[in-house]
């Protein structure tokens, strides 16, 4: 299962400041941990950014956007979009392997 993690900030980038360095130690631990495969900013940087998370469930994505040191603080919300691939690109296809089957 992919999850299409969107951040957007409720307020101002410059808001969200404070919290940046907590933000990307939240960001490091799921990526090191595999829960978190890309993450970056969007284009401007100023709307959020976005996560592409796999081998968790919706509730899992869930309950780690809602620690996500942005949005305990309030200058964040996330839109999770869950994902079933139905093709993949041979080059993710061993990552995407070791995630689990949707539930059906």
């Amino acid at each position: 299962m992919l999850h299409l993690l969107s951040l957007r900030y409720t307020g101002s980038e410059r808001e969200a400041g404070p919290y940046v360095a907590a933000h990307v130690a939240f960001l490091e631990r799921h990526h090191h941990d595999g829960t978190f495969l890309v993450s970056g900013q969007t284009v401007p940087p100023s709307e959020g950014g976005a996560i592409v998370a796999a081998g968790v469930d919706r509730g899992t994505a869930e309950r780690l956007t809602a620690e996500d040191p942005f949005v305990v603080a309030g200058v964040a919300t996330y839109t999770i979009t869950t994902i079933a691939p139905g093709r993949v690109h041979p080059a993710l296809a061993d990552v995407l392997a070791a995630t689990p089957a949707p539930e059906r």
